[in-house]
């Protein structure tokens, strides 16, 4: 059984000038305004925070209860569900760190990512698109919220799913749009169809790298170069349950660990590595519990959960921010697509798929703020409209816009001298201090005949 634990106390309100994201100018998170006969009242009381067998807290309101078995029929191979599959779809959990205004920003965010997402879908299928498509339908509250929660000077490495997070830190949808039709106005100018491109100088977004799991001892290296230029920095990158089992992801975390560098990593334990399910890859019921042979915080929240998910990245920001190092966020979901566009995803049971569809992350955010009374149907409908009209132009000048041409592939190839200056982007980093004179006799390096 689990056992309860005391959630943790809200934030002292602080007041600073805020940011679009709700920030305030030293990255902190803006108060809740709210008051009760001229007096600030206090936030809701949080739900309690449960713990598992091991210790790792699991903000969820529900725990699902459901296992995935291999099936054999002749010489044919599928995979059947059991479990409990009709409980009802638990309420979001009250941020503790959101305003309104904030709540209200990180939907607007989420619809835009959807809707640029089925826009590129029809591009794809009006064979406009060079290469393959890779959706996250289902994880616009993973990828927007943990984006929403950075400050203005912090890192991020998206992941394939991860193309809302780009919306937020500050890429137009035409900026994805072009990119996977390899115009010239794209990110990478035409030389690339999918999703290898970053911006260095303005956003602080790291490419995605296609060898998963590579992003993470990057993003741990990004973080280290910040402290050795006098900043402590969040470094956010995501990983999926499969590209986790990488070597690679083992050694980028336990290196962020020792070193206590400010990676914030989030797996989205998305239930299917491309067709495997998570039950055939690991033996472990929670992702979480790699923290601990880390040395390091991990924590497991619902996916779906636009506030679970802004909290706990909030909490881990901080933290990098302090210089306390990384954690590990787990957030449980589904992925509702298949791997690319390519696959259909028929391993998948219905009844699986059909579980999380009543989970969908924005239906469930939509129905929490007119819940709340912070967003009327008629707003809402009025909001929707806004983000439609603004991806049509985008998708508009995203068609409009030229190929490169052809004298421009090999521009850009190669850095030489004349392309950028080389520096710090920070400060200089402090010279470490050498030992003057010879090496003695016990420092000198032992040559074995």
């Amino acid at each position: 059984m689990a056992t309860k634990s005391k959630s943790a106390k809200s934030a002292k309100p602080t007041t600073r000038k805020t940011s679009a994201n709700g920030r305030t100018s030293s990255g902190k998170s803006a108060p809740i305004k709210a008051s009760v006969n001229g007096r600030p009242a206090p936030l809701a009381k949080a739900p309690a925070i449960y713990v598992n067998q091991f210790g790792i807290p699991d903000w969820r309101l529900e725990h699902p209860e459901f296992t995935v078995r291999e099936v054999t029929s002749g010489p044919e191979v599928h995979y059947e569900i059991s479990g409990k599959l009709n409980t009802p779809v638990p309420p979001l959990r009250e941020s503790k760190y959101m305003n309104k205004d904030q709540h209200l920003a990180l939907y607007r965010w989420m619809l835009m990512n959807r809707r640029m997402e089925v826009a590129l879908e029809n591009l794809y299928k009006q064979s406009k698109v060079v290469g393959g498509v890779y959706f996250g339908l289902g994880q616009e509250a993973c990828s927007c919220a943990s984006a929403f929660a950075l400050g203005k000077d912090d890192w991020f490495a998206p992941m394939i799913r991860n193309q809302g997070a780009q919306l937020v830190r500050g890429f137009h949808a035409r900026d994805i749009m072009m990119q996977y039709m390899a115009k010239a106005g794209s990110p990478t100018h035409g030389k690339d169809g999918t999703s290898h491109y970053g911006d260095i100088e303005k956003r602080q977004m790291v490419a995605p790298i296609s060898m998963l799991g590579d992003l993470l001892p990057v993003m741990a290296g990004v973080s280290l170069g910040a402290r050795m230029q006098g900043r402590e920095l969040a470094c956010l990158t995501w990983i999926g349950d499969g590209g986790q089992s990488t070597g690679v992801s083992y050694e980028g975390i336990n290196f962020a660990a020792v070193r206590k560098l400010g990676l914030v990593l989030i797996i989205e334990s998305n239930l299917w590595a491309y067709s495997t399910p998570t039950e055939y890859q690991v033996n472990v019921k929670d992702l979480a519990n790699r923290a601990i042979g880390y040395g390091m915080p991990g924590v497991i929240i619902d996916g779906t959960d636009a506030c679970q998910v802004y909290d706990a990245t909030y909490e881990a920001v901080e933290r990098a921010h302090r210089g306390e190092g990384p954690t590990l966020i787990e957030a449980k979901l589904m992925r509702m697509k298949g791997h690319a566009i390519h696959d259909a995803a028929a391993y998948v049971p219905k009844e699986m798929h059909e579980f999380w569809r009543t989970r969908d992350c924005i239906d469930r955010f939509q129905k929490y703020l007119i819940e709340k009374k912070w967003l009327t149907p008629a707003q809402d409908a009025e909001l929707m409209a806004g983000v439609e009209k603004e991806i049509d132009a985008e998708r508009e000048f995203a068609e409009n816009s030229p190929m490169p041409e052809g004298h421009t592939a090999a521009e850009g190839v190669y850095c030489d001298g004349t392309c950028h200056a080389i520096k710090p982007k920070y400060a200089m980093p402090k010279k470490a201090r050498r030992s003057e004179g010879k090496l003695k006799e016990t420092e000198a390096a032992i040559h074995f005949k």
